[in-house]
């Protein structure tokens, strides 16, 4: 038994864990996979109080190790259900344990939305990609694309002109989503080429990419691209269906919070991508989880 559990150990997580240690609470954090989230694979974050700049990866690294040095428990699990007992007991079910704790955080953020085309998922790892700080390096000197128009296709599409020969930004719409700034950046870049109002509508090659059918919705006019690799950052969802016995989601999957971060079921906080909000950032990530961290410290 611990006072908190917290599902997720990116920013809205481990900003949780660490509010509810300083609040004198016991805190077990269970992550999937590596902590710190999406951040992680921002090669520079410009845009947080405090930093000028600073890597995502080494702003990930400090928030863990503030948590750990306060006392965080860490457990590298996949909590795969929450359960709740008459006596407001939470039991979280993991793929290694039964745990019980006062409260709980859902901070799960969000995963990596698909283009949902026929090969996407055959070539993932063989010229398709959905972190171009993970894989840019592969393709140096290659030309490729990026699918999206929000602020990580930009600085995915920043990223890849430090390695890559061409780099073709393909967005649906006329105007991109992202920061003025950065698109203004990669405007200037004589690698780098905007194929707007157009959508990518096939995965070419045979036994890996080898170019893409790009549609332009504007002119109906349909073109191929030939590039070695394909970077998708169209957005993310939700991975939140394992808790919908004990709270409400959304159409979209997002689980339906305030900003006070508390879901319908007494004892159960939502923070950061994964419950419905307007502003998904990594400010409002750490904002969610200090309200949540205290929410939950103040749970009988």
């Amino acid at each position: 038994m611990v006072d908190i559990i917290v599902i997720g150990a990116g920013t809205a997580g481990l900003t949780a864990a660490v509010y509810g240690l300083r609040a004198g609470k016991s805190v077990m954090v269970f992550e999937e996979k590596m902590y710190g989230g999406q951040i992680v694979n921002t090669p520079s974050v410009e845009n947080f109080p405090g930093f000028k700049n600073i890597s995502g990866f080494e702003f990930a690294g400090k928030l863990y190790e503030q948590a750990t040095g306060l006392g965080m428990e860490y457990r590298n699990e996949r909590v795969l259900e929450i359960k709740v007992s008459d006596g407001n007991i939470k039991t979280v079910v993991t793929e290694k344990g039964v745990y019980e704790s006062k409260a709980v955080i859902i901070a799960t953020g969000a995963k990596n939305r698909p283009l949902g085309l026929n090969k996407e998922k055959e070539f993932t790892g063989r010229g398709v990609s959905y972190c171009a700080t993970c894989d840019g390096a592969f393709f140096r000197g290659k030309e490729v694309a990026v699918a999206g128009g929000g602020n990580t296709a930009i600085e995915d599409a920043l990223f890849l002109s430090n390695y890559c020969s061409k780099v073709y930004v393909i967005h649906r719409r006329e105007e991109f989503r992202g920061d003025k700034k950065g698109v203004d950046r990669l405007a200037d870049k004589d690698n780098v080429e905007f194929v707007l109002n157009s959508t990518v509508e096939e995965i070419l090659g045979e036994n890996g990419l080898e170019g893409v059918r790009v549609r332009n919705k504007t002119e109906n006019t349909e073109k191929i691209i030939s590039v070695s690799g394909l970077f998708i950052a169209v957005g993310q969802v939700p991975d939140n269906d394992r808790f919908k016995n004990v709270v409400k989601l959304d159409e979209k999957g997002y689980i339906i919070a305030g900003e006070d971060c508390r879901t319908g079921t007494a004892g159960i906080y939502a923070a950061g991508d994964c419950r419905t909000k307007s502003v998904r950032q990594l400010v409002t990530a750490s904002s969610d989880g200090a309200v949540a961290g205290l929410a939950a410290a103040e749970t009988d």
